[in-house]
C-alpha cells in the first residue's frame, strides 16, 4: 500500500520557487462507462501550489504528478478541520456552562474561530513548509 496520495496534472503557472499545477479530481462515478447518464457524475478543478527549487525546469502546459504524503495530509485536515472543531465545541461549552445562555454559547463558539484562523493565517509560510505538494 502507497503512503503517497498522487494527482496528474499540467503546469498552469511557473514562477521564481513556485509552480502551479492544474488537476482534475473526479469522483468515482465520472470514470463509470455510463456516467454520461446520470447526475451522479462529477469532476473538480483544482489548482496546486507547488513550491519547489527547480521551478524553472517546467513549463505551461507540460503533464506532471503532484504527491504528498499521507502525514501530511493528516496534519493538513487536523489543523484545517480537527483543532478548530475542538475549539469550537470547548468554547461553546464552557460559555454554556458559565451563562446558561445557548445563543451566547453559540455565538461565542463561531467567534472563537476568528482568533485560531487568524494565527494560522499568521503561521501560513511555516505551514506551508510542512504541508506542501511535490513534484514527483
Amino acid at each position: 500500500m502507497s503512503h503517497q496520495i498522487e494527482h496528474s496534472g499540467v503546469v498552469q503557472h511557473v514562477g521564481d520557487g513556485h509552480v502551479q499545477v492544474l488537476i482534475v479530481q473526479t469522483s468515482a462515478c465520472a470514470a463509470c462507462k455510463v456516467a454520461s447518464y446520470c447526475n451522479a457524475a462529477e469532476s473538480k478543478e483544482k489548482l496546486i501550489d507547488v513550491y519547489c527549487d527547480n521551478a524553472a525546469d517546467y513549463q505551461v502546459g507540460q503533464t506532471v504528478t503532484v504527491t504528498a504524503s499521507q502525514r501530511v495530509a493528516a496534519k493538513a485536515l487536523l489543523w484545517g478541520f480537527g483543532l478548530p472543531f475542538v475549539v469550537m465545541v470547548t468554547v461553546l461549552v464552557v460559555v454554556l456552562l458559565l451563562t446558561d445562555n445557548e445563543v451566547a454559547a453559540a455565538l461565542g463558539g463561531l467567534l472563537a474561530l476568528a482568533p485560531y484562523y487568524g494565527v494560522l493565517y499568521l503561521l501560513r509560510r511555516r505551514l506551508r513548509d510542512q504541508l506542501s505538494f511535490a513534484i514527483k
